[in-house]
């Protein structure tokens, strides 16, 4: 009897210990909440072109959209985005700073001499003078110098060839495959693009300091000629700060345009591109169908609930099968429009075994302009693994 009492003392001391360091299966969750959640009301009625093509985007809020017929077609000096892209990038401009010197030489003087003739538009250079990397950006950018675009090619790359090579590589790096440059200056008929190719490169120019303060100067002094005034008209009215007119017989009426707005307290860009506007005057077409296009997009443009407080986003259960659910501790606002679909990231957190009611279980973050975020709790308990449960796999 002594060693039966002592075999069934050690049996039970046996499964204590085995059920006191028996690992138990953490709470599975699972993700309930869609990727997506749609911006409260109707979508707006953005004033699109009428003709011609044209892109919008508000930087931070909500992916490209577009209207029109999509083809590339001439863009005219709108290439000369991607002029001061490169320049700027193979040469960075620090606020103040002046940069490299390109001495003008006869050849210069003839090149100039010869596009004003074909009534192109063009800066007056001297042989002999010194200008800035600043300076000619500015040339390039405000009064719109295609002399001073191979200027600034050939300096950069010691041959227009080398460079519209090096302008179409950059187009490609920036996703712009319906694209293709054939000169810096974009006067030929065969440098071709689509508003939202261009609409890609002013968002990358824009982001560029030197660049952004550039294209917002409405006027500047150049050597030779002295004060040049930008084509860009709208500037310093209702947010407007950029970025590049482009107008000829064959492309229309073309302009890149940058808009700041505030909403919700904070400052957001609304870029846009319109390409083939020919309603009278080109660039003035071009200006009026961007003003209509970005005042129509800021106006719509509002702060809302995209996901309210207590909205599932995950189911948890435990190793016995009980269930519960985790969600949203507080209401999400964002910064949109009716209709957009805004994506919407869950981090879980470490599970343990049990779940306290009100417990945290991930972050949910709405992806737009403010990155809102809140806790999925847990709206009931779990207790872990019951005694049965155990039991059942102590061996």
């Amino acid at each position: 009897m002594a060693l039966g009492a002592i075999g069934l003392a050690l049996i039970l001391l046996v499964l204590v210990v085995r059920l006191a360091s028996e690992g138990t299966p953490a709470v599975s969750i699972r993700r309930t909440l869609a990727s997506e959640v749609r911006f409260p009301g109707a979508a707006p009625r953005l004033a699109w072109p009428r003709a011609g093509e044209a892109a919008l985007e508000v930087e931070r809020v909500g992916g490209i959209v577009s209207s029109g017929s999509f083809a590339p077609v001439p863009i005219a000096s709108l290439a000369k985005m991607m002029t001061a892209y490169l320049v700027l990038r193979e040469h960075p401009l620090a606020p103040g700073a002046e940069g490299f010197t390109i001495a003008v030489t006869r050849a210069d003087v003839a090149e100039e001499e010869l596009r004003a003739a074909l009534l192109q538009s063009v800066v007056r250079v001297r042989a002999g003078e010194q200008i800035t990397e600043r300076q000619a950006l500015q040339a390039l950018l405000l009064p719109s110098a295609n002399n001073i675009a191979v200027l600034l090619a050939v300096h950069d790359a010691g041959t227009l060839a080398a460079f519209v090579a090096r302008m179409n590589a950059t187009a490609r790096t920036l996703g712009m495959l319906s694209t293709k440059y054939t000169d810096p200056s974009g006067f030929g008929d065969e440098t071709v693009s689509t508003a939202v190719d261009q609409l890609k490169l002013a968002r990358a120019a824009m982001r560029v300091p030197a660049f952004a303060a550039i294209v917002a100067e409405p006027a500047a002094e150049l050597p030779v000629v002295g004060s040049v005034a930008n084509y860009d008209t709208l500037l310093g009215s209702d947010g407007y700060v950029g970025v590049k007119t482009g107008s000829d017989r064959a492309a229309g009426g073309c302009f890149a345009f940058a808009k700041h707005v505030v909403v919700g307290g904070r400052r957001l860009t609304v870029i846009g591109v319109v390409l083939g506007q020919r309603e009278g005057g080109l660039i003035e077409a071009a200006l009026l169908s961007a003003q209509r296009l970005g005042d129509s997009a800021a106006a719509a443009l509002r702060v809302a609930t995209v996901l309210p407080a207590g909205a599932g986003v995950l189911s948890a259960s435990d190793a016995d099968g009980h269930r519960t659910t985790a969600a949203t501790a507080s209401a999400l606002r964002e910064i949109g429009w009716g209709g957009l679909m805004l994506g919407v990231d869950v981090a879980l957190r470490p599970a343990g075994t049990r779940v306290r009611a009100g417990e945290p279980l991930a972050t949910v973050t709405v992806v737009g302009a403010g990155a809102v975020s809140t806790t999925a709790v847990a709206v009931k308990p779990l207790s872990g693994p019951s005694l049965g449960w155990r039991l059942l796999h102590v061996l």
